[in-house]
Order: C-alpha cells, then sequence, then structure tokens
C-alpha cells in the first residue's frame, strides 16, 4: 500500500475524525500482520499493540480487542458471554462481518455493529496502537477512548499476560486480525 487513500483506510479514518479521535492514522511502509512486527515497525512493547480477533458465538461474531503480549482465552471469554463456545472466526467470516481482512481489521468501521470486548491488560499503556482497515495502516489511541469508540466493554479476556509484555512476541495471532 503506497496511499492513506485506500478504501478502508479512508473510511476508518473519516469515522476517527467523526467520533473526535485523539490519534492519526499512520501508514507503514509495509504490512504488519503481527503483534511483534508492527511493535517493531513502530518501536513501541508488543503489549501496547491491540489485536483486533474475530470470533464466532454460533453465526454471530464477537470482536475481541487484545493486547499483542495477551492470549484470549476461548473457555473464559465463553463463560464470561454465557455462551457454549467461541470459535477463531474463518477469514470469509471475518470479512462479512467487518469488511476488512485478517491483519488490518480496525476496532470500529465494520458493516454493522459487532459485540466487543476490550482486554483490560491494554489499560497497562498510556498509548495503544490498532490496525486502521489494512495491513500497513494503524491508529494510535488509548484505552479508554478504544472503549468509547467501540462501545466495548472491558473485560479479561484471558489469565494474564504472557511474560514480559514489553518484549514478548505474539506469534500465533495477527496484529489487527
Amino acid at each position: 500500500m503506497t496511499s492513506p487513500a485506500h478504501p478502508r483506510v479512508a473510511a476508518v479514518t473519516r469515522l476517527l475524525a467523526e467520533a473526535g479521535a485523539s490519534g492519526e492514522v499512520r501508514v507503514l511502509p509495509s504490512d504488519v500482520r503481527t503483534a511483534v512486527a508492527a511493535a517493531a515497525a513502530l518501536d513501541v512493547p508488543v503489549g501496547a499493540i491491540v489485536n483486533s480477533l474475530v470470533f464466532a458465538v454460533d453465526d454471530a461474531p464477537v470482536l475481541i480487542l487484545t493486547s499483542g503480549a495477551h492470549r484470549v482465552d476461548e473457555s473464559q471469554v465463553a463463560a464470561l458471554l454465557g455462551v457454549a463456545r467461541i470459535t477463531p472466526a474463518r477469514p470469509d467470516f471475518v470479512r462479512l462481518h467487518t469488511g476488512q481482512s485478517i491483519g488490518g481489521v480496525a476496532p470500529i468501521g465494520h458493516p454493522h455493529p459487532i459485540g466487543t470486548l476490550v482486554d483490560i491488560e491494554l489499560a497497562r499503556y498510556d498509548q495503544v496502537w490498532a490496525a486502521a482497515g489494512h495491513p500497513a495502516a494503524v491508529f494510535s489511541t488509548t484505552y479508554e477512548e478504544l472503549l468509547r469508540l467501540t462501545a466495548g466493554t472491558a473485560a479479561e479476556v484471558g489469565s494474564g499476560p504472557i511474560g514480559d509484555a514489553s518484549t514478548q512476541p505474539d506469534t500465533a495471532r495477527p496484529a489487527g486480525a
């Protein structure tokens, strides 16, 4: 991607401006599909990267915004939601419900509202970075603003951070997925 004029990035940028968001969209020189890659490109701790993970609850999506240094405990989240189980969404399900592809899913700008849980681990950082509709685009925000922008619910979505959140790689989950 060479221009912030990518249609999904432009839509997310517009929505952020309309919502009075404090951060700005930044287009990186190349795609950053993992939290580790995003953290390296931005020179920030891995834990300050917001992974946008879509899960399926039956045929409905749930968006979980988690720290790049934190793993989602599917059983814990299912219990929190009062459902038997949640399953990681397939790429076609993600695109259908978010209008975006895995690796660039922004927390906002979906065709229809999606129930959203926001990992309380993200509150540890003054500034966090989330995908902006494309794998090479991100925006900065705060935990509180992320809750406001998404109408999300603060939640403990895992058993805790994995090691030192500033250095622990998260290679199993894509950033902004």
